[in-house]
């Protein structure tokens, strides 16, 4: 039985999270502990933020605070790790070793708070013969086997935008280790570690079931071949009269059952248990689809068991009747964006910050991190020399994430 919400804080309140700024799944994995109730400081680097868009929309740095620190000078190095010594949680994305020239690397601040939780997202991962390479969603997911069980079977892979590597493979992975090390950290004779998260390792371990399934003999190593890739008529997208596209996943038999009784092709279409019929049961679903648009068959199938869906556009989502019911998206500051997830009945979540402006928080962090410091002017930076580091983050983003 659910009980009475007692805090409306989110269930890491109290917890407190340094994240050094980067770009992909490193913001995003923040964004995440942001929404779940931590107090996360993001710092910022001098010259404006790393992404080429307006701060105020970047929403994947809402419920957060931000302060600017300027890592290559020694006062931001010692101003972060005043930070470190108060924090819980220490998220960074840097390549491989740059932290650590930077004097914020593990060794340091672990020394400052032994039990802090140190989380490091990179793409290829701490070490390995392309640690040090750039690399982005579409780079990891292609090398771990998942980029290729995507799309036709007659043509190339598709990219689901960066969903499957930065932030599934990538920030995700990333939470669930803060939080285990977060644990362990809290536990009576518990210490800090470092959380290597690497968006090749989450990736390939979202393939699991897949795996399994190829060495039962169930599954084909090609696209377009199998249950839930495409390959079975009864699982895919099918185009509309309107130009618009219907989602079937009618994998059981009584849920196909209902499918293609009231697609209305029950007594014509040829055996589904026979693989060699699927091209003609394809064919005869797609030619039924074509008859009607979107919106129509919407209406035959939403109040049945067939497992058939529209597919919406990302403006079209929020307004879908069950999305708006369950309030999945919600509207603060004039922007329209996924509410935080999953749901807790004793401590809600809520989006109650808009996007961190770069430096915007200092104040506030140098009051409640008891850290005054923070409240006085950050330096500007410094001119670009010859001697810059070609390793440093400020001067180059790609260094800063790998995703």
């Amino acid at each position: 039985m659910a009980t009475a919400a007692r805090n409306a804080a989110g269930p890491l309140d109290g917890v407190r999270v340094v994240e050094l700024a980067g770009i992909g799944p490193g913001p995003f994995a923040a964004m995440l502990l942001a929404d779940l109730g931590a107090d996360v400081v993001r710092v910022d680097r001098p010259g404006g933020p790393v992404l080429g868009i307006d701060p105020a929309c970047d929403i994947t740095n809402r419920n957060k605070r931000s302060v600017i620190l300027d890592l290559k000078d020694e006062r931001g190095v010692a101003a972060v790790l005043d930070l470190v010594e108060r924090a819980d949680v220490l998220l960074e994305g840097n390549r491989p070793g740059v932290a650590e020239r930077l004097g914020v690397g593990p060794d340091a601040c672990l020394a400052r708070n032994p039990r802090l939780v140190y989380g490091r997202m990179t793409g290829w991962g701490q070490d390995g013969p392309l640690a040090q390479r750039a690399g982005h969603d579409i780079g990891y997911i292609a090398l771990t086997g998942a980029l290729g069980m995507t799309g036709p079977a007659e043509g190339p892979p598709y990219a689901a935008a960066n969903l499957l590597g930065d932030y599934a493979g990538g920030s995700l992975y990333l939470v669930i280790g803060v939080l285990a090390a977060l644990q362990h950290a809290r536990a009576e004779d518990g210490a800090g570690q470092v959380v290597d998260a690497a968006i090749v390792d989450g990736t390939s371990h979202l393939t699991t079931m897949i795996h399994g399934m190829l060495a039962a003999g169930g599954w084909q190593d090609r696209r377009g071949a199998n249950l839930l890739d495409g390959g079975a008529p009864f699982y895919g997208t099918y185009e509309t009269a309107d130009g618009g596209f219907m989602a079937v996943g009618a994998l059981e038999p009584r849920f196909y059952a209902e499918f293609v009784r009231l697609l209305g092709i029950e007594d014509e279409a040829p055996d589904r248990e026979e693989p060699g019929a699927w091209a003609e049961l394809r064919a005869a679903v797609a030619a039924r689809f074509k008859t009607r648009t979107r919106a129509e068959w919407d209406e035959v199938f939403q109040d049945s068991d067939a497992c058939v869906a529209p597919v919406l556009s990302l403006g079209e989502a929020p307004r879908h009747p069950h999305l708006a019911a369950r309030r999945t998206f919600v509207e603060h500051g004039g922007i329209t964006q996924p509410a935080p997830a999953p749901r807790f009945s004793g401590t809600p979540t809520a989006v109650t910050r808009p996007p961190a402006l770069p430096g915007a928080d200092a104040a506030g962090v140098a009051r409640d991190w008891d850290l005054p410091a923070l409240a006085e002017p950050a330096p500007a930076p410094a001119p670009a020399s010859a001697s810059t580091p070609a390793s440093a983050p400020a001067s180059d983003p790609a260094k800063d994430s790998d995703a």
